[in-house]
């Protein structure tokens, strides 16, 4: 089965042929489908048409917020929901084309876990598509994952990685990112990028800014979740050596310079310009302190980890072989339904 999640907010004008063309491509190329609308707190008729088309397409879930908790929580209700071996996300402003989602099945045979779109060419203003360039290359090359557009709605990933990632904030352009770090594979697919014909951008120049910050996020999750301490403790180490050096120097300094001084080597005056105040003194106080601290935090972060990873894996398993007096104990346990987790959603339709 392939789950299509659709975020959606405020889109009334688009839904409508949105389902008719994936129902399009569904029947062509006999999917069997299911279509997962998450309305994000819409404050046009976007969940009623949601609800007059699922009436009469039963292939269609819904789940509707309370109000607008942002595109990551919607994508994650989605996924929650969605049962299907593969998962397609989707916007719902027709910018990405439903004619483009046979080509991501087929590429999915090719042992990738992960593919992303890439708008090659993007019909956005310029002040958009110029900061997002240089967002991408920034992602690329702190990450490590190289993908030409990560912020790119279009994609498709294999159902088990979202029993291994959650997403909270504004994470959602950073799944390719997180499932890399995981262990799967990740690549990409050029895509047709559509003019806008209904709605308007959610999107100002602030998601540049959150985006930034979600990335240092996402490089330390990536990088350190699991050992806090070698960043925390390496920076931590640094400034206090630092500071030590800088209070050893002028601690020597004002020993030689009161013995100087008391020898008749220098003049009174002399000797209280050099021992007046220095502001290196309060730096390297300043340094060692904040040195202990990043320590200590870091103990703290080991602690919490050691803690969670009782009840969590920090590893991701690709195969498994068991013997057959194993297979015959092994226990299947259903997992929890979404219905159960609602407590953001107002409404849900099956």
């Amino acid at each position: 089965m392939l789950s299509i999640v659709i975020p959606v907010y405020n889109e009334e004008g688009s839904l409508v042929q949105l389902h008719r063309e994936i129902c399009a491509v569904a029947s062509e190329q006999n999917y069997e489908l299911e279509i997962i609308f998450v309305d994000d707190g819409s404050r046009d008729r976007s969940w009623e048409i949601i609800g007059m088309l699922a009436k009469d397409d039963p292939r269609i879930q819904a789940v509707r917020f309370r109000r607008n908790f942002g595109k990551a929580a919607a994508l994650n209700a989605g996924f929650e929901m969605a049962t299907g071996e593969l998962v397609m996300t989707l916007d719902a402003d027709l910018q990405d084309d439903p004619n483009e989602i046979p080509e991501f099945v087929r590429m999915m045979d090719t042992s990738l876990d992960v593919i992303s779109g890439w708008k090659q060419v993007r019909h956005d203003p310029w002040h958009k598509v110029w900061p997002s360039r240089l967002f991408n290359g920034l992602v690329s090359w702190l990450t490590g994952v190289k993908l030409h557009d990560h912020n790119c709605g279009m994609k498709i990933y294999r159902r088990q990685i979202f029993d291994e990632i959650t997403l909270y904030g504004e994470l959602h352009r950073f799944v390719p990112v997180l499932a890399a770090a995981r262990g799967y594979t990740v690549g990409e697919k050029v895509v047709q990028h559509r003019s806008r014909t209904h709605g308007k951008s959610k999107y100002g120049f602030t998601r540049f800014v959150k985006g930034f910050l979600d990335l240092l996020t996402v490089k330390f999750i990536t990088g350190y979740g699991q050992r806090p301490q070698h960043f925390m403790g390496t920076c931590g180490l640094i400034s206090f050596a630092v500071g030590s050096l800088a209070m050893f120097y002028y601690g020597f300094m004002k020993i030689s310079t009161s013995f100087l001084f008391a020898i008749g080597v220098f003049t009174e005056e002399s000797s209280l310009f050099l021992l007046k105040d220095h502001p290196g003194v309060i730096f390297g106080v300043a340094l060692l302190l904040f040195g202990a601290q990043l320590i200590t935090v870091g103990i703290i972060a080991e602690l919490y980890i050691s803690y969670q990873n009782r009840r969590t894996k920090d590893y991701s398993i690709a195969q498994v072989i068991e013997s057959r007096s194993e297979q015959s104990k092994r226990m299947v346990i259903p997992k929890p339904h979404y219905a159960e987790q609602q407590s953001s959603s107002a409404d849900i339709l099956r």
